[in-house]
């Protein structure tokens, strides 16, 4: 797989080519601010461009309004956004410009390989992810008259595996369920969140967005 990587701390970028590389990763460029990863995207193709979300000049959210670029012109390379710190709001603005092939993790995990890898292999295949640190501190928060107050505890843990982008199978397998009651139990989250009507997989991206606001 081909990667970008795209972060003006070099100890962490040389740091991350090494560990994917290592991985099996062919790291085919890099990059220190947004022009140079829409430039390397470019050129080099990639399969997936790994995104610091606050890159110079002004150090807010370059990376992300570059890692919205490159989904919108380059359709078949994905991204994989990386924070110190959880802002659920740049979540939501990747997720709703484009829900497939992007992801959201938090920088403290890039050091376990086998999780980076795993993203990195799911965005390629046209997946969504989401830090699990971030989904467990949203379902946490105290909300007012939210749409998820109807859910069940089940079916709250069955959104909150949605929102990591998880496929109906590996929740079946990672709460002990059957695929057809992980079907049942996605059938009444859409319901009760008033997302009939469309295709599952934008009824998914609507149920994570639900999710994530506050």
């Amino acid at each position: 797989m081909r990667i970008v990587i795209a972060d003006d701390e070099m100890l962490l970028r040389e740091g991350l080519a090494r560990l994917l590389a290592d991985e099996g990763f062919e790291v085919v460029g890099k990059a220190t601010d947004a022009q140079e990863l829409l430039r390397a995207v470019r050129l080099t193709a990639p399969n997936v461009a790994i995104v610091d979300i606050k890159m110079p000049p002004t150090h807010t959210d370059e990376g992300l309004v570059a890692a919205r670029e490159i989904r919108s012109s380059h359709p078949d390379v994905g991204v994989l956004v990386l924070s110190h710190y959880l802002e659920s709001v740049y979540a939501m603005r990747l997720l709703e410009a484009h829900p497939e092939r992007v992801g959201y993790l938090l920088k403290e995990r890039v050091s376990d390989i086998a999780v980076l890898a795993d993203a990195l292999r799911r965005i390629a295949e046209g997946e969504s992810v989401l830090d699990p640190t971030i989904v467990t501190r949203l379902i946490d928060r105290p909300r007012e008259h939210s749409p998820l107050a109807d859910l069940t505890n089940r079916e709250r843990q069955v959104l909150e595996l949605i929102a990591e982008g998880r496929s109906n199978r590996a929740i079946s397998q990672q709460l002990f369920l059957s695929p057809k009651t992980v079907e049942t139990h996605i059938r009444q989250i859409f319901q009760k969140l008033e997302l009939s009507g469309s295709a599952d997989s934008h009824r998914r991206v609507l149920a994570v967005l639900a999710f994530l606001r506050p």
